[in-house]
């Protein structure tokens, strides 16, 4: 492979140069629907698509091209697992509402498998691994317990994690997370876009929102009106729409933005676990790859500062370029970009209403993917005037987070994520976490399935119950095959009996949809 320096590239995405866009046209007309969103990237479209599911009529306007700017900028990790540090949640907001928060980074990733398998979008999404270990050179005792806590607390939970003394790729100690996901944003957003258009919603592009109006609620674009009910704001930084000045200059001092950077290369296929990985320095570094054909895409990135802060940001590509080749002498480096995120002081995301009839979501950190999906959920929810469990833990309004008693579970039983969950889901697999050539028997909607993954990447689905007395059956690894630890019956992959007493194959079974939360 040819090595080449940062300084011969670009500042190009590897997502903007790796995949195309639909175009759409500034608008040039007036229209009256029900929901105006402002801003294209995943906030936005997510929540158009849910709302135009739903029925509502949806116009998006952009003032740029969709899933260019911050989306079109991230590393696109799917994770629940939050920057700030899961001890440290428990610390500062008690058990229940630490749950609440993962829950809802694992419901938005499910969201996005939803639509992605719904709509047989094209985008990479595949279940892995994510890793959150040690930073190099700085592991001891307490680093270790700190770790251990955090993969206990996770398990007490309802989350798959474990902790394990030796990283993949990195070394030392860490925590393995299952049911993470990686995908491709721009592919993933353009299936979301054409989805919209499928469903009669609007996009505009080059169409910025020049002037909010109240009573009737408008929004002013390229000299057209668009008359509304409900308006969204979408744009990563929140506008201030109908909202006084006052009032918005006061919640920008609640949010510090900061820049981050990222470093690709190409390396040969399976040199590095197909896996997310973060570390625990400060600013954290941050790894995943994006799988070819013929080699494997590594995207490294890190290195954060206040945005504006420091001036020779050239020196921020090489130092993770040459921790990169350190790391992979043999890397071909062939993208570097910036991206921005924005923190706020507790470490949750503001999502939900900003004023009568107008709502935003803003503060993601490095969860840009999964809680700008979540804020599509939320908002979606809201305006359909639905029941949501996480509404006024991430109210942009909210005082300090009241740590106590809060009975979480039980008082949100009837939304629909945790229909779907169930008592018992979160100890154990779930489809995207089964990697090719691997099985496990997996909770669907409260059915046991045996889950095997085929080399293509697609599914075998068969009954884990055995059909001799009824035992469950389990993933033999080495063999790849099912095996009952009640009379020692074994089933193939496919179902098919290898050993009795058991006569009859395995069930063929299908997924049982849980009700979508929009529907």
């Amino acid at each position: 492979m040819t090595k080449h320096s940062s300084l011969d590239i670009g500042t190009l995405p590897y997502w903007i140069d790796s995949a195309t866009f639909p175009t759409f046209a500034k608008i040039d007309r007036d229209v009256d629907v029900d929901v105006v969103v402002v801003g294209g990237g995943i906030t936005g479209l997510t929540t158009a698509y849910l709302l135009a599911s739903a029925g509502k009529s949806v116009a998006l306007i952009e003032r740029g091209r969709c899933a260019e700017i911050d989306t079109g900028h991230t590393t696109a990790h799917l994770t629940m697992v939050t920057d700030t540090r899961l001890n440290e949640l428990v610390g500062k907001f008690g058990v229940s509402h630490a749950q609440a928060v993962w829950d809802a980074g694992r419901a938005a990733i499910d969201q996005i498998e939803r639509i992605t398998d719904e709509h047989d979008i094209d985008c990479s999404f595949e279940g892995v691994d994510g890793y959150l270990h040690a930073a190099v050179g700085e592991t001891d005792a307490d680093q270790t317990d700190s770790l251990k806590e955090d993969a206990s607390l996770a398990r007490e939970l309802g989350f798959g994690a474990e902790f394990i003394d030796d990283v993949p790729l990195i070394g030392g100690p860490g925590v393995r997370f299952a049911d993470q996901a990686r995908f491709h944003p721009r592919k993933y957003l353009a299936g979301l876009a054409r989805a919209i258009r499928a469903k009669g919603g609007e996009i505009f592009e080059h169409s910025a929102a020049d002037e909010f109006l109240a009573d009737p609620l408008r929004v002013e674009a390229n000299g057209r009106r668009l008359r509304c009910r409900d308006v969204v704001i979408a744009t990563h930084n929140p506008i201030a729409g109908v909202v006084s000045t006052t009032r918005e200059d006061l919640f920008q001092t609640k949010l510090a933005l900061y820049t981050s950077y990222v470093v690709a290369g190409r390396v040969a296929r399976d040199t590095v676990p197909d896996a997310l990985f973060w570390d625990t320095a400060s600013p954290y570094h941050y790894l995943r790859t994006e799988p070819h054909r013929d080699h494997q895409l590594v995207i490294f990135g890190g290195e954060d500062h206040k945005t504006g802060q420091v001036s020779d940001t050239s020196k921020r590509y090489a130092h993770l370029e040459g921790a990169l080749v350190a790391a992979l002498p043999g890397i071909a480096i062939s993208h570097r970009w910036s991206g921005q995120v924005i923190e706020t002081p507790d470490g949750l995301p503001y999502i939900g209403k900003m004023a009568d009839h107008q709502y935003a979501a803003t503060g993601f950190g490095g969860n840009g993917m999964t809680f700008g999906t979540l804020a599509g959920i939320m908002i979606a929810d809201a305006i359909r005037g639905r029941q949501n469990p996480w509404v006024d833990l991430f109210d942009p309004g909210r005082a300090a987070i009241r740590r106590g008693l809060w009975d979480y579970i039980k008082e949100n039983a009837d939304y629909p994520y945790y229909k779907a969950r169930g008592p018992f889901e979160g100890k154990g697999r779930t489809l995207r976490s089964i990697k090719r050539g691997e099985g496990a028997v997996v909770d669907n909607n409260g059915t046991k399935i045996a889950a095997c993954r085929r080399e293509d990447g697609s599914l075998l689905l068969r009954s884990a119950v055995c059909t001799h007395k009824g035992c469950t059956v389990a993933w033999n690894d080495a063999e790849r095959t099912w095996d009952c630890p009640c009379h020692g019956s074994r089933f193939t992959a496919e179902g098919k009996v290898i050993s009795g007493p058991a006569q009859s194959p395995l069930e063929e079974v299908s997924l049982r949809q849980p009700s979508d939360p929009r529907s």
